[in-house]
């Protein structure tokens, strides 16, 4: 599929961008190559090839699940005006 100056027009209209006719021009180039890319790439026989969710098989690297944070519980609560059995209290605002 090869696009003509008439759809890279009507693309950057769409696209909101002003394109000078030099600029179109290199547009038409480059997204025509990208198409013939596309093409090549949706020639090659992918029927026994099963999906994968990333190019690579990498293994996450895990760290030790510690507490690396003091309880600051009640000191964050103190400084509330309402507090009800560990939940913060507020106002009725909608009746």
């Amino acid at each position: 599929m090869a696009l003509t100056l008439s759809d890279v027009d009507k693309l950057a209209r769409l696209s909101r961008l002003s394109l000078s006719e030099s600029e179109q021009n290199n547009m038409l180039g480059e997204l025509n190559h990208i198409f013939s890319m596309v093409e090549k790439m949706q020639s090659v026989n992918t029927e026994n090839v099963e999906p994968m969710a990333h190019p690579h098989e990498l293994a996450l690297r895990m760290r030790a699940d510690v507490v690396t944070e003091l309880d600051q519980h009640s000191a964050l609560q103190s400084t509330a005006p309402m507090v009800d059995k560990d939940l913060y209290l507020v106002p009725k605002v909608i009746e």
